[in-house]
């Protein structure tokens, strides 16, 4: 059997936290040389004013149903709450960055100022991020404010990959509209 450092991966992060902030420099160096540059392209700032003045004053019911509808959705032909998510300029801006990342990049996403979804390479598993902590603790601290999620184990991709986080802020107002989430395959770093 060939031994691959991934199995043992989880393991080593639990047992030696050195090995954990090694992840996390390498993290950080990834987002200062590859994802903040993306903070600012028009196209995800401007998807995610549009879905904020689309949503305002949008209720929990109403979030809570979208959600549900996102994921009965997935993994079926008929989607008509995923597809729009999908298909818009700043989709296709999402999976460029991913195709022009060399696999170093494995899922990319924007959500509005509620949490939900506005524009994704591919679909999530949910719609709803804002009860999550790559939203809950990105989006109300600051321009500067990043989120770090732990290196794990994704189903879809069966690959070890730890998630980015940040606020987008609109260069006019210098206010959060939503959030760019950002997968690393850990195997890359």
């Amino acid at each position: 059997m060939k031994y691959s450092p991934l199995v043992a991966l989880p393991f080593a992060l639990f047992t030696n936290p050195a090995l954990a902030q090694d992840y996390t420099a390498a993290l950080t160096s990834f987002y200062e040389t590859d994802i903040s540059a993306m903070l600012s392209a028009p196209e995800l700032i401007a998807a995610a004013t549009k879905a904020n003045t689309d949503r305002a004053g949008m209720d929990q019911a109403t979030i809570d149903a979208m959600d549900a509808a996102w994921r009965a959705e997935v993994g079926t032909a008929a989607s008509p709450t995923i597809t729009p998510i999908l298909t818009n300029p700043a989709a296709d801006f999402l999976r460029a960055q991913i195709e022009a990342s060399g696999g170093k990049i494995v899922e990319a996403f924007i959500t509005d100022s509620l949490g939900l979804n506005v524009a994704a390479a591919e679909p999530t598993s949910d719609m709803w991020q804002g009860d999550e902590d790559k939203f809950t603790k990105v989006f109300s601290n600051g321009p500067d404010a990043v989120f770090y999620g732990e290196v794990e184990l994704d189903e879809s991709t069966q690959a070890y990959q730890a998630q980015i986080s940040v606020p987008l802020i609109d260069p006019v107002s210098n206010t959060a509209v939503g959030t760019l989430t950002v997968a690393v395959n850990a195997d890359t770093l």
